[in-house]
């Protein structure tokens, strides 16, 4: 299993809609093992494909380390089929660092995908669980959680965005000048 590096909030690939997985193989099976590596890691609680730069329709999810007993899951082409209620809690993003707000989500969804055997899944979530897989689904069609933010509440923390997008773009460029050396 390998750490792959998280893709930071304006590199393009971020606000891109991550393209269906037509068959299950050992490259997707290796994405998920690094995707779930990469996530403990960093101690997150959800990752989507394309905050590592894949555009694949995959998310994993572990929330063992806030929810004792709880197993991680991988989705493969996730499908919302239905949401219920309305629940207001905060959010982060491993995209993007330091900033946490509220963000209003369905209470209880249902979701539909493939797991990682290749079998059809329906996962049925509510709460925290629900939260974090409206999160990825939103990674994978290009959208950030500070995109359901209100526009007063979004110019409060541009400076904010705009730092972080020029400090992965510092980073971008210096690891361009170290792999044409």
């Amino acid at each position: 299993m390998v750490v792959l590096p998280i893709k930071i909030y304006g590199d393009p690939v971020l606000r891109q809609r991550a393209g269906e997985i037509p068959k299950l193989d050992d490259s997707v099976v290796k994405l998920v093992s690094d995707m779930l590596e990469t996530l403990k890691q960093e101690n997150g609680l959800g990752l989507a494909a394309n905050q590592v730069g894949v555009l694949k329709r995959v998310f994993v999810v572990n929330l063992s380390h806030v929810k004792e007993g709880e197993k991680p899951l991988a989705i493969i082409n996730p499908v919302l089929v239905d949401k219920a209620g309305e629940i207001i809690g905060e959010e982060g993003c491993l995209s993007i660092p330091g900033i946490f707000e509220d963000v209003v989500r369905a209470k209880k969804v249902t979701f539909k995908g493939i797991d990682i055997s290749g079998k059809e899944i329906t996962i049925q979530a509510e709460d925290l669980l629900s939260r974090v897989m409206q999160h990825e689904l939103d990674h994978l069609n290009g959208i950030l959680f500070i995109d359901h933010l209100s526009k007063i509440k979004r110019e409060q923390i541009d400076s904010q965005l705009n730092k972080i997008s020029e400090k992965a773009l510092e980073v971008k460029k210096s690891s361009l000048v170290k792999d044409s050396q």
